[in-house]
């Protein structure tokens, strides 16, 4: 089930996990992986019918919930023309989001080999000049040149992982921002109303959640250097804007 932690606890030291990444994170990341390729193969998931009975799986089956949790990152950073952005698990973001009418250029990254297949089929047929493709790769594993993008998004999968593999990311995503650029991102606010419910939908579904605190996630952003320039509750998660001090 979900893993529910209280405030008191203290974000972990980054450098401890540096360099060893992938044995501490594989089991997060292999789970992450395949639950969002069953989605978007449309295969179906089998859950106790205690679960298929909670009004947050009939909206799930529905198709509903997914407007009422999405994060409007747009709101924190509308991308602008020519402006170089890279969306962390993106799925298929390009096929849904008005990059065209943004003109800004789209590169993408996902954890899902159907995500990244699916809209590197699409991408380049809806628009060759703004898409640039998608790389498969977790979130921490950004092989990009140093100071490369303008903005970065990552929405709807921190919950998925410790506030130390997220530590492991801002350190990531601070590498590849231009000095100007902005990283915004969402976290699970586990007091919200639907907070324990979609924990455990999803824990069904094949990922475990993370309920962290709010306090020590902002403890957790400030440690690695970040700025929160602005923040948006939703029904949900919380989103966020940052940048990162100049070193």
């Amino acid at each position: 089930m979900a893993q529910k932690r209280g405030g008191s606890s203290q974000p972990q030291d980054l450098s401890a996990f540096l360099g060893s990444h992938s044995s501490t994170w594989q089991d997060n990341l292999e789970a992450v992986a395949l639950r969002f390729n069953r989605e978007y193969r449309r295969d179906p998931f089998e859950v106790p019918e205690e679960v298929q009975a909670m009004p947050i799986y009939q909206e799930w089956i529905a198709g509903l919930l997914t407007s009422r949790i999405t994060s409007p990152f747009w709101e924190m950073a509308q991308p602008k023309k020519n402006q170089k952005c890279l969306d962390l698990g993106c799925g298929v973001s390009f096929l849904i989001y008005p990059w065209s009418t943004w003109e800004a250029f789209f590169y993408g990254q996902d954890i899902s080999v159907v995500a990244r297949d699916l809209l590197n089929s699409r991408g380049s047929q809806l628009n060759s000049k703004l898409f640039k493709g998608v790389q498969l790769a977790d979130a921490h594993d950004l092989k990009y040149e140093p100071a490369q993008f303008d903005l970065v998004f990552a929405t709807g999968f921190s919950c998925y992982y410790p506030i130390a593999y997220w530590q492991e990311v801002l350190a990531a995503v601070k590498r590849i921002l231009k000095p100007d650029g902005f990283f915004v991102f969402d976290v699970i606010d586990p007091d919200t109303e639907l907070a324990e419910n979609w924990a455990i939908l999803e824990t069904y579904l094949g990922a475990e959640v993370f309920l962290e605190s709010l306090a020590d996630w902002k403890k957790a952003i400030q440690a690695t250097g970040a700025q929160i320039v602005k923040q948006q509750p939703g029904e949900l998660f919380q989103l966020y804007k940052v940048r990162f001090a100049l070193s």
